[in-house]
Protein backbone atom coordinates (compact mmCIF):
# COMPACT_ATOMS: atom_id res chain seq x y z
CA UNK A 1 0.00 0.00 0.00
CA UNK A 2 3.00 2.31 0.38
CA UNK A 3 3.39 2.51 -3.41
CA UNK A 4 -0.19 3.72 -3.99
CA UNK A 5 0.22 6.54 -1.48
CA UNK A 6 3.22 7.43 -2.97
CA UNK A 7 2.10 7.81 -6.08
CA UNK A 8 -1.21 9.20 -5.23
CA UNK A 9 0.64 12.41 -3.75
CA UNK A 10 2.94 12.58 -6.67
CA UNK A 11 -0.31 12.61 -8.90
CA UNK A 12 -2.45 14.57 -6.84
CA UNK A 13 0.84 17.58 -7.02
CA UNK A 14 0.71 17.30 -11.18
CA UNK A 15 -2.85 17.60 -11.14
CA UNK A 16 -3.34 20.03 -8.79
CA UNK A 17 -0.56 22.34 -9.96
CA UNK A 18 -2.53 22.06 -13.58
CA UNK A 19 -5.99 22.74 -12.32
CA UNK A 20 -4.70 26.15 -10.64
CA UNK A 21 -3.29 26.93 -14.25
CA UNK A 22 -6.92 26.33 -15.47
CA UNK A 23 -8.36 28.34 -12.89
CA UNK A 24 -5.92 31.34 -13.42
CA UNK A 25 -6.06 31.30 -17.21
CA UNK A 26 -9.88 30.84 -17.08
CA UNK A 27 -9.95 33.87 -14.63
CA UNK A 28 -7.85 35.36 -17.77
CA UNK A 29 -10.59 34.70 -20.10
CA UNK A 30 -13.12 36.07 -18.54
CA UNK A 31 -11.58 39.22 -18.16
CA UNK A 32 -9.78 39.68 -21.20
CA UNK A 33 -10.97 41.76 -24.03
CA UNK A 34 -11.92 39.64 -27.05
CA UNK A 35 -10.79 42.25 -29.83
CA UNK A 36 -7.98 42.55 -28.98
CA UNK A 37 -7.17 39.05 -27.92
CA UNK A 38 -7.94 38.07 -31.48
CA UNK A 39 -5.58 40.38 -32.89
CA UNK A 40 -8.14 42.63 -34.20
CA UNK A 41 -7.35 45.81 -32.58
CA UNK A 42 -6.68 47.68 -36.14
CA UNK A 43 -8.01 44.95 -38.30
CA UNK A 44 -10.88 46.84 -40.71
CA UNK A 45 -13.60 45.21 -42.21
CA UNK A 46 -13.27 44.84 -46.04
CA UNK A 47 -16.20 45.38 -48.32
CA UNK A 48 -15.96 44.87 -52.15
CA UNK A 49 -16.88 47.94 -53.95
CA UNK A 50 -16.76 47.95 -57.66
CA UNK A 51 -19.64 46.42 -59.44
CA UNK A 52 -19.09 43.51 -61.94
CA UNK A 53 -18.90 43.76 -65.20
CA UNK A 54 -21.06 39.95 -65.94
CA UNK A 55 -20.24 40.57 -70.30
CA UNK A 56 -16.61 40.90 -69.68
CA UNK A 57 -16.83 37.60 -67.68
CA UNK A 58 -14.72 34.92 -69.25
CA UNK A 59 -16.96 31.49 -69.34
CA UNK A 60 -15.38 29.37 -66.49
CA UNK A 61 -15.79 26.19 -68.65
CA UNK A 62 -13.17 28.01 -71.03
CA UNK A 63 -10.85 28.61 -67.93
CA UNK A 64 -11.64 25.08 -66.84
CA UNK A 65 -10.47 23.39 -70.24
CA UNK A 66 -6.90 25.53 -69.34
CA UNK A 67 -6.53 23.87 -65.33
CA UNK A 68 -8.04 20.62 -66.28
CA UNK A 69 -6.66 19.29 -62.68
CA UNK A 70 -8.94 21.74 -61.04
CA UNK A 71 -11.90 20.12 -59.25
CA UNK A 72 -13.85 23.67 -58.17
CA UNK A 73 -13.95 26.82 -59.41
CA UNK A 74 -15.17 29.81 -57.61
CA UNK A 75 -15.92 33.53 -58.28
CA UNK A 76 -13.99 35.79 -56.06
CA UNK A 77 -12.82 39.32 -55.39
CA UNK A 78 -9.26 40.85 -55.01
CA UNK A 79 -8.94 44.35 -54.21
CA UNK A 80 -12.13 45.24 -55.72
CA UNK A 81 -11.51 43.12 -58.94
CA UNK A 82 -13.07 39.45 -59.72
CA UNK A 83 -11.03 36.10 -59.99
CA UNK A 84 -11.72 32.32 -60.45
CA UNK A 85 -10.20 30.36 -57.92
CA UNK A 86 -9.40 27.13 -59.63
CA UNK A 87 -9.01 24.77 -56.58
CA UNK A 88 -6.82 21.72 -57.48
CA UNK A 89 -6.16 20.12 -53.56
CA UNK A 90 -9.04 21.21 -50.91
CA UNK A 91 -8.94 20.37 -47.54
CA UNK A 92 -11.16 20.46 -45.09
CA UNK A 93 -10.85 23.43 -43.25
CA UNK A 94 -9.32 26.84 -45.06
CA UNK A 95 -5.93 26.54 -42.76
CA UNK A 96 -5.80 22.73 -44.04
CA UNK A 97 -3.04 22.36 -47.41
CA UNK A 98 -5.16 23.61 -50.42
CA UNK A 99 -3.68 24.44 -53.80
CA UNK A 100 -5.49 27.55 -55.57
CA UNK A 101 -4.87 28.84 -59.12
CA UNK A 102 -6.20 32.47 -59.13
CA UNK A 103 -7.09 33.68 -62.78
CA UNK A 104 -8.23 37.16 -64.05
CA UNK A 105 -12.10 36.83 -64.60
CA UNK A 106 -11.96 38.99 -67.45
CA UNK A 107 -8.38 38.40 -69.28
CA UNK A 108 -8.30 34.59 -68.17
CA UNK A 109 -4.52 35.65 -67.45
CA UNK A 110 -3.01 33.20 -64.31
CA UNK A 111 -2.69 36.03 -61.75
CA UNK A 112 -0.33 35.54 -58.14
CA UNK A 113 -0.15 36.94 -54.83
CA UNK A 114 3.15 38.72 -54.98
CA UNK A 115 4.72 40.96 -52.31
CA UNK A 116 3.09 44.05 -53.61
CA UNK A 117 -0.21 42.39 -53.77
CA UNK A 118 0.01 41.00 -50.80
CA UNK A 119 1.17 44.50 -49.33
CA UNK A 120 -1.93 46.17 -50.67
CA UNK A 121 -4.07 43.56 -49.02
CA UNK A 122 -2.40 44.23 -45.86
CA UNK A 123 -3.02 47.88 -46.13
CA UNK A 124 -6.65 47.64 -46.69
CA UNK A 125 -7.40 45.26 -44.10
CA UNK A 126 -5.71 47.84 -42.07
CA UNK A 127 -7.28 51.30 -39.57
CA UNK A 128 -4.00 51.39 -37.81
CA UNK A 129 -1.53 54.16 -37.52
CA UNK A 130 1.20 52.10 -38.73
CA UNK A 131 3.23 51.68 -42.03
CA UNK A 132 4.68 48.83 -43.71
CA UNK A 133 8.00 48.31 -42.48
CA UNK A 134 8.56 44.49 -43.09
CA UNK A 135 7.62 41.64 -45.99
CA UNK A 136 8.86 38.20 -45.67
CA UNK A 137 7.56 35.21 -47.08
CA UNK A 138 7.05 32.33 -44.36
CA UNK A 139 6.62 28.89 -44.73
CA UNK A 140 4.48 26.69 -42.37
CA UNK A 141 4.79 26.31 -39.19
CA UNK A 142 3.55 29.73 -38.42
CA UNK A 143 4.19 30.80 -35.00
CA UNK A 144 1.24 33.12 -34.92
CA UNK A 145 -1.13 30.99 -36.79
CA UNK A 146 0.52 27.33 -35.97
CA UNK A 147 -2.59 25.63 -37.54
CA UNK A 148 -1.85 27.39 -40.87
CA UNK A 149 -0.41 24.95 -43.09
CA UNK A 150 -0.21 27.20 -46.18
CA UNK A 151 3.42 29.52 -47.44
CA UNK A 152 1.39 33.35 -46.25
CA UNK A 153 3.26 36.43 -46.48
CA UNK A 154 3.99 38.06 -43.22
CA UNK A 155 3.23 42.27 -43.42
CA UNK A 156 4.73 44.08 -40.15
CA UNK A 157 3.42 47.54 -39.58
CA UNK A 158 5.77 49.92 -37.31
CA UNK A 159 2.72 50.65 -34.63
CA UNK A 160 3.45 50.30 -30.81
CA UNK A 161 1.45 46.97 -30.77
CA UNK A 162 3.41 45.31 -33.00
CA UNK A 163 0.44 44.21 -35.84
CA UNK A 164 1.87 41.78 -38.70
CA UNK A 165 -0.95 41.11 -41.11
CA UNK A 166 -0.59 37.05 -42.85
CA UNK A 167 -1.79 37.04 -45.80
CA UNK A 168 -2.14 33.24 -47.66
CA UNK A 169 0.02 33.19 -51.01
CA UNK A 170 -2.00 30.91 -52.87
CA UNK A 171 -5.19 32.45 -52.49
CA UNK A 172 -4.85 36.18 -51.13
CA UNK A 173 -7.10 35.09 -48.20
CA UNK A 174 -6.32 37.46 -45.16
CA UNK A 175 -5.05 34.59 -42.54
CA UNK A 176 -5.89 36.83 -39.56
CA UNK A 177 -3.79 39.82 -38.03
CA UNK A 178 -1.67 39.37 -34.71
CA UNK A 179 -0.58 41.78 -32.07
CA UNK A 180 1.03 42.11 -28.86
CA UNK A 181 -2.51 41.35 -27.21
CA UNK A 182 -3.01 38.46 -29.40
CA UNK A 183 0.37 36.80 -28.34
CA UNK A 184 -0.10 37.18 -24.62
CA UNK A 185 -3.78 35.61 -25.29
CA UNK A 186 -1.83 32.98 -27.40
CA UNK A 187 0.29 32.48 -24.04
CA UNK A 188 -2.69 31.79 -21.75
CA UNK A 189 -4.26 29.34 -24.24
CA UNK A 190 -1.18 27.64 -24.60
CA UNK A 191 -0.94 27.36 -20.69
CA UNK A 192 -4.86 26.34 -20.46
CA UNK A 193 -4.68 23.33 -23.21
CA UNK A 194 -1.24 22.18 -22.32
CA UNK A 195 -0.07 22.82 -25.85
CA UNK A 196 3.40 23.60 -25.21
CA UNK A 197 4.47 22.93 -29.01
CA UNK A 198 2.79 25.25 -30.30
CA UNK A 199 0.36 22.86 -32.77
CA UNK A 200 -2.60 24.74 -32.22
CA UNK A 201 -4.63 21.31 -30.66
CA UNK A 202 -5.06 20.39 -27.32
CA UNK A 203 -5.03 16.83 -28.77
CA UNK A 204 -1.55 16.13 -27.20
CA UNK A 205 0.86 13.72 -24.87
CA UNK A 206 0.60 15.91 -22.45
CA UNK A 207 -3.40 16.26 -21.87
CA UNK A 208 -2.98 12.52 -22.23
CA UNK A 209 -0.47 11.72 -19.28
CA UNK A 210 -2.74 14.54 -16.98
CA UNK A 211 -5.85 12.10 -18.39
CA UNK A 212 -4.08 9.11 -17.16
CA UNK A 213 -2.60 10.77 -13.54
CA UNK A 214 -6.09 12.06 -12.75
CA UNK A 215 -7.27 8.15 -13.09
CA UNK A 216 -4.48 7.09 -11.08
CA UNK A 217 -5.13 10.32 -8.44
CA UNK A 218 -8.88 8.65 -8.00
CA UNK A 219 -8.32 4.88 -8.25
CA UNK A 220 -5.60 5.02 -5.82
CA UNK A 221 -7.27 7.55 -3.59
CA UNK A 222 -10.33 5.00 -3.67
CA UNK A 223 -8.17 2.57 -2.77
CA UNK A 224 -6.90 4.09 0.18
CA UNK A 225 -9.97 4.60 1.35
CA UNK A 226 -10.83 1.10 1.52
CA UNK A 227 -7.50 0.27 2.73
CA UNK A 228 -8.10 2.66 5.90
CA UNK A 229 -11.83 1.46 6.63
CA UNK A 230 -10.26 -2.14 6.53
CA UNK A 231 -8.02 -1.34 9.37
CA UNK A 232 -10.90 0.42 11.12
CA UNK A 233 -9.26 4.07 10.75
CA UNK A 234 -13.24 5.26 10.09
CA UNK A 235 -15.09 5.09 13.35
CA UNK A 236 -19.04 6.39 13.55
CA UNK A 237 -19.79 7.87 16.89
CA UNK A 238 -23.31 8.02 18.13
Amino acid sequence: MKWVRKFHKWASIVVGIQFLVWLLSGIYFNLMDATKAAGRTYQAHVNYQNPLDTERLVEPSMVLLKHQSSVAIELIHILDKPFYQLTHEKGLYSHFKNTYTLVDAYTSQQFLIDEKVAAEIAKRSYNGPGEIAEIKLLEPTIPDFPKQQNPVWQIYFDDVIDTNVFIETNSGRIVGHSDEHKRLADIFFMLHFMDYGNNGSFNNIQNMFLAIAALWLTLSGFMWTIHLGLKGKYKIRR
